[in-house]
């Protein structure tokens, strides 16, 4: 066992700490963070702490429009904050952060303030330390754990923002083509005019299904025919992976990884919408030569071209979705890369990740409440009773977002565009939702996400409602590929440990009866 004495916060603190008194205004105290490249300052009485302000607080004061040149930081600071002593072991204070959601704790010696500790400066610590003494402190579902580096993009909960790599998801939603957002996921760039063209032309031929899968594809369906769109997915790309004869990523170069991960994007609208015709009954539509992805997933639905605000409409809702930080499906995915496993295998993973209803949820679920609830003037007592229930809300609720989805907010846009009855009922539902909550669950701040406006956009669009979700798969699996070659191109096996917590082990093992 080892004899290796404990760190203790004073080893790993911050000193001196930037702080405020509580009379500065807001404005000169974020000033002063900005400055000096900091999360927080400690508000102090001479050398006494009082409170402390972090950046969490300034997007709240900036949201509930504040005018921060002339309200006192005394006002909005955390009052009388939790704090460790100097002397507390670092095991003892990543708990302290960890238990109460905690990004910084001041270090207080005798009431005088010595020292602040963060969350990265633990996270640190924890990285050289043995896992099996941190291993309780974390969180169940690794909420807030930091498990790799990404340059990919990111989500901030707080603020209500997501961005693929330096650029808003959203403002990409409203001013560039799918194409173009694809391309800057796999190559970090947006791609110049000729690059674009360049690259549909290199994506067009790998949407079709080759020729001996094709043809097994309306027995697949037979055999299957009471399966999920998911679970068809599932399959049929599991046997295209191995048909094409997708080998470990850990044996084959970047380049032919980042080939089959183009193939891999390029043909799942393909077998969503073959096996979705096949089951009713119809011929396979093959895409059109002429049709960018949008368009075409649409095409391939109807066997029509669809109007041109059908087609952005789609369009925008699919590249709102291709990635979102290191979620349940696109985590699963670079732990499987992380093996050397094909990439096959990662995005089979990955949609069976999805098929679950805590991931992927149901748009399709927010429509049948919609429905259910049928006119504005039953909206409110819908809601209450629903509330008063303890029901699930349909659409309303995001793990990570505590303020607006900003998927939602731009497809409630998409679907004001769209027009169409349904959508003046959801936003009347939207506003009583927010307003029952207020009052029936105060404290419990929910806003719609972006299951709710996606089901109407859908709808609006002709996509059938057991299609939802595997649209969303479809553009998720770019973002999927991409972190996949990130993973394969600078990899280490995702080993976590877990906490035991059975019966005080060795026991003897009993004799023989």
């Amino acid at each position: 066992m080892s004899d290796a004495k404990p760190r203790t916060v004073a080893e790993i603190m911050s000193a001196p700490v930037v702080t405020a008194e509580p009379g500065e205004t807001i404005a000169t105290v974020a000033a002063r963070m900005r400055e000096r490249k900091v999360g927080s300052v400690v508000v102090v009485d001479s050398d006494r702490p009082v409170g402390i302000l972090t950046e969490r607080d300034l997007v709240r004061i900036a949201s509930e429009g504040v005018d921060p040149s002339h309200d006192p930081v005394g006002g909005w600071m955390t009052p009388e904050p939790d704090s460790v002593s100097p002397d507390e072991s670092v095991v003892d204070a990543f708990a302290s952060l960890a238990e109460h959601g905690y990004r910084h704790i001041p270090v207080v010696d005798e009431k005088r303030l010595v020292g602040i500790v963060s969350m990265r400066d633990l996270m640190r610590i924890a990285r050289i330390q043995p896992a099996e003494s941190l291993a309780h402190e974390v969180p169940k579902g690794l909420e807030g754990v930091i498990v790799a580096e990404t340059v990919i993009g990111d989500v901030r909960g707080l603020e209500g923002f997501y961005h693929y790599r330096q650029y808003s998801a959203v403002d990409l939603a409203e001013k560039k083509p799918l194409e173009d957002v694809w391309y800057l996921l796999f190559y970090g760039e947006l791609p110049t005019l000729a690059q674009r063209d360049a690259f549909i032309d290199e994506v067009r031929p790998l949407r079709e299904i080759p020729a001996d899968l094709a043809a097994a594809f309306p027995e697949i369906v037979r055999l299957c025919r009471d399966a999920p769109p998911l679970d068809m997915l599932r399959t049929t790309f599991s046997l295209l992976a191995t048909s094409l004869a997708f080998r470990p990523s850990l044996d084959v170069a970047a380049e032919e990884l980042r080939e089959q991960a183009l193939r891999t994007c390029a043909v799942i609208p393909t077998l969503l919408m073959a096996a979705y015709r096949l089951r009713n009954g119809l011929d396979p539509v093959a895409p059109h030569p002429d049709l960018h992805y949008a368009a075409n997933y649409l095409y391939m639905l109807t066997g029509e071209v669809p109007p041109p605000e059908h087609t952005r409409a789609i369009e925008q809702y699919l590249i709102s979705t291709i990635d979102h930080g290191f979620n349940a499906s696109t985590f699963t995915a670079r732990v499987i890369t992380s093996t050397g496993a094909d990439l096959g295998s990662a995005i089979v993973g990955a949609i069976g990740a999805l098929s679950g209803p805590l991931h992927g949820g149901a748009p399709s679920r927010a429509l049948d409440m919609l429905d259910s609830i049928g006119t504005v003037d039953k909206a409110e007592p819908w809601l209450r009773d629903a509330v008063e229930r303890g029901d699930r809300l349909m659409g309303f609720g995001h793990r990570v977002y505590k303020t607006d989805d900003p998927r939602s907010v731009m497809l409630r846009g998409v679907a004001e565009r769209l027009g169409g009855e349904k959508v003046e009922l959801a936003k009347e539902i939207e506003r009583k939702a927010v307003e029952v909550l207020a009052e029936l669950k105060p404290g419990r701040r929910l806003y719609t996400n972006v299951e709710f406006y996606a089901g109407i956009v859908m709808d609006r669009c002709g996509v059938p409602r057991e299609m939802f979700t595997p649209t969303f798969s479809s553009s998720r699996a770019i973002g999927w590929c991409a972190h996949v070659l990130e993973q394969a191109a600078d990899n280490r096996l995702i080993r976590p440990s877990a906490q035991y917590v059975g019966p005080p082990a060795p026991q003897p093992v009993p004799d023989a009866a």
